[in-house]
């Protein structure tokens, strides 16, 4: 189960590894403090590894509070409630910080975007699912070289902007 949330919210290649290492580490005495899950983890990716990609315990961390939280299946029903709140006209900005998040924020808007479930061979729509609005938008909007200088933390950050249909 370790391994699972390590490896799918860390994206972390070596999550095998840490898992076992922690489990292992586990068996013979509790691990009280952060600093020292990171040195079991420092010790689970190797070295020529832990040169490039930031600190070695970040995304092991990041998987364990997207878990603890449930950040993405809070993320994934709120966002539909969020939608139909808005005013007509009125914008929902997400800004997302992980790949998980962004997928979900993007297949959310393109779900709210176009809901027909009808078969393609089907000529027209008969199912009645009505557009919701469209994402202003395709790709997301990117920190430029400036802000991410004045800003490091907004270097994975991505910017998707839903706008919400007018009636006509």
């Amino acid at each position: 189960e370790l391994k699972r949330i390590i490896r799918t919210y860390g994206e972390e290649r070596f999550a095998g590894r840490i898992a076992a290492n922690i489990v292992r580490r586990r068996e013979a005495h509790p691990i009280e403090t952060t600093g020292e899950l990171v040195d079991i983890i420092k010790s689970s990716v190797p070295a020529k590894n832990r040169k490039t990609g930031g600190h070695p315990a970040k995304r092991t961390f990041q998987a364990i509070r997207i878990e603890v939280n449930r950040e993405l299946e809070v993320l994934e029903n709120s966002l539909d409630g969020m939608i139909d709140m808005l005013a007509e006209g009125g914008r929902l900005c997400v800004i997302t910080f992980h790949s998980l998040e962004d997928r979900i924020v993007k297949q959310n808007f393109r779900k709210n975007e176009n809901p027909c479930i009808c078969p393609p061979e089907f000529p027209v729509c008969v199912c009645g699912r009505k557009s919701k609005g469209f994402a202003v938008n395709r790709k997301p909007i990117l920190p430029t070289e400036e802000e991410m200088e004045v800003n490091p933390r907004s270097k994975s950050a991505k910017l998707r902007v839903f706008e919400k249909r007018t009636e006509k």
